[in-house]
């Protein structure tokens, strides 16, 4: 007996099993939302190395099973299930994750796809569901809530603004927000930011603090101090899972064609780092206008914006102080005193802003410094979670 045929505009959720869908998985989000206003597609072969299970290094120690949404022969959605093991480990907790939740806005397409995903993850023993993040809480993170109007920044992902409240109407409820700020820079802006009594680096009782910047020649050694410092800082922020040293290598392989080194500022007390802030350039002012997928001229361009460092803005991706100096007058201090040092190096910079981000809503400390620079947020990122134990049940 042949199988019934679902009618041709019915949706129907699959995994993803072949190489082709695996490409339509990544490169699906500049098809649904092409015309909207707000999105900007990032490059595929950005996406690729984000997505691609052959790779991206998160699946060297995750589980991921990735769902496309189709109505007939049209996918209209994506997500991604995903057991990271190392955040069970950090956690001790069986809390899986989602991500990669891009879809067209509608309640039944989005309630369809977070179904399927707790689904599978209720199968590999989870307990709980969080997300979005793509595909690790080191990676790209949040459901954007607001900011869909502003220019596009990268690694911060781009939502219709819609999902956030079908997300919770499937059922998952709000943890964490994830704050950005917009920092302008002009000749006015060092002297708006005073650290706490003007104190500066290798003067005075600072006297045993130095700064170190970034040397190509050294980039892997500094990136291995950059790792193990961000795992310290970061420990105990809410969903942090420890940054794996071949993580770090990806990154670096993937930013030392934009990085100079005044974009890395590594603080030492007595030769020893205990804060760093790493400034990242905007990928989408030199590619923003090239809608993801580049002809032969457009990559001709790319390149050329890139010999030229044709970057106006730029995102600090790390900022962080070693834990044993969190709750310390210098701990407090050292924040101020890395943006202080990146701010300095303006003029040897092309960037006319910065984004502060992402900030979690509940770091009161961060979120001060921040907005004593800048009084509000620009853009606004949500996580979610749901218990999975009454699904196992049923």
């Amino acid at each position: 007996m042949p199988s019934p045929v679902s009618p041709p505009d019915s949706l129907v959720i699959r995994p993803v099993v072949n190489k082709r869908h695996i490409q339509t998985f990544i490169t699906l989000p500049r098809h649904l939302y092409a015309g909207m206003d707000g999105y900007f597609a990032p490059l595929d072969m950005e996406q690729n190395d984000l997505l691609n299970p052959r790779k991206s290094a998160v699946f060297r120690h995750a589980r991921i099973r990735y769902f496309l949404a189709w109505r007939g022969k049209t996918p209209v959605g994506r997500i991604a299930a995903i057991v990271d093991h190392r955040a069970l480990e950090h956690w001790g907790e069986a809390v899986g994750s989602f991500g990669a939740l891009d879809c067209v806005p509608e309640q039944a397409i989005v309630s369809a796809l977070i179904k399927a995903a707790q689904a599978w993850l209720v199968q590999q023993g989870m307990q709980t569901m969080r997300g979005p993040v793509t595909l690790s809480g080191n990676g790209e993170s949040g459901q954007m809530i607001e900011g869909q109007d502003q220019a596009p920044m990268v690694g911060m992902p781009w939502h219709p603004k819609a999902l956030g409240g079908m997300i919770e109407a499937a059922g998952l409820h709000k943890t964490e927000d994830l704050l950005s700020y917009r920092l302008d820079l002009d000749e006015h802006t060092e002297e708006k930011f005073r650290v706490p009594g003007d104190l500066k680096i290798g003067e005075g009782r600072l006297g045993a603090i130095s700064v170190a910047r970034l040397s190509k020649k050294e980039v892997a050694s500094q990136g291995e101090v950059l790792r193990q410092l961000y795992n310290d800082a970061w420990e105990e922020k809410y969903n942090f899972v420890p940054l794996q040293d071949y993580e770090m290598q990806a990154m670096i392989a993937q930013l030392k064609l934009v990085l100079k080194p005044e974009h890395y500022v590594q603080i030492d007390q007595d030769g020893v780092p205990v804060a760093m802030a790493l400034v990242v350039p905007n990928v989408f002012d030199i590619a923003g206008d090239l809608n993801g997928s580049p002809s032969p001229l457009g990559w001709v361009r790319l390149a050329s914006r890139l010999l030229q460092h044709r970057f106006e803005s730029a995102r600090v991706i790390l900022l962080g102080v070693t834990r044993r100096l969190h709750n310390t007058m210098l701990g407090a201090l050292l924040p101020s005193l890395a943006i202080a040092e990146l701010l300095r190096r303006r003029h040897s910079l092309p960037y006319r802003w910065v984004e502060l981000g992402w900030i979690q809503e509940s770091d009161t400390r961060m979120k001060n410094l921040a907005e004593a620079i800048v009084p509000q947020p620009y853009k606004r990122h949500r996580l979610y979670e749901i218990s999975l134990l009454t699904d196992s049940k049923e």
